[in-house]
């Protein structure tokens, strides 16, 4: 096997080992709104279960050039966002949000989804999607080395869920109705495939 020292990687060889091992990852949809009131959406695959007791997530928000992202500058002034499971039939809208548009600008305008009232929040959601979170901030940490901050870690407790009465059955989430799709490397993404199981010891 080769044998690889990180720290003498560039940050982009490190990215490629890192989202070319660790899959496939699941999709975060998030809307936020800035302090001028503009709705922000965007796409993060840095993304997964923190506790669910109380319920949390997380959300790695890479740095570009070590400048803050629009999603993690709003959610750290306003505490707030909205946190929406990427499915089959939403993927192509969503994947239009990760264009790269002045601060000013909506994602939501651009690809064309539905606005949707949040029960406990000011951010909305969006209506495309079959799950939605609306999630308050518990933590945020800055992440680097070297003096250079490389992402924000937020951490995000969960105050309502929005699921789709058709996939939601005796207290479960029907994995092949919400049909979600993963991310992979490059431009590559996943289906949910062939499901097997396996029974834990006791």
């Amino acid at each position: 096997m080769l044998s690889i020292d990180p720290s003498l990687n560039t940050e982009r060889e490190n990215y490629k080992l890192l989202i070319g091992s660790i899959i496939p990852r699941p999709i975060a949809f998030v809307t936020s709104l800035s302090d001028n009131g503009t709705l922000n959406g965007a796409p993060f695959s840095y993304f997964n279960i923190v506790s669910s007791n109380p319920p949390m997530i997380s959300l790695s928000i890479q740095r570009s050039g070590g400048n803050q992202k629009d999603t993690a500058r709003n959610i750290i002034h306003s505490k707030e966002f909205v946190v929406h499971i990427v499915d089959e039939q939403n993927v192509e809208k969503v994947n239009l949000t990760a264009a790269s548009l002045p601060p000013n600008q909506s994602e939501i305008k651009l690809a064309e989804l539905t606005l949707v009232n949040s029960e406990k929040l000011k951010v909305p959601g969006v209506n495309e999607s079959k799950v939605r979170m609306e999630c308050t901030l518990e933590h945020s940490l800055e992440i680097g080395e070297n003096g250079s901050i490389g992402c924000d870690l937020i951490i995000g407790k969960i105050v309502h869920f929005h699921i789709d009465e058709e996939i939601y059955e005796d207290g479960r989430i029907n994995q092949a109705g919400l049909a979600a799709v993963s991310r992979l490397a490059g431009t590559n993404y996943s289906k949910i495939g062939k499901v097997f199981s396996i029974e834990r010891p006791k």
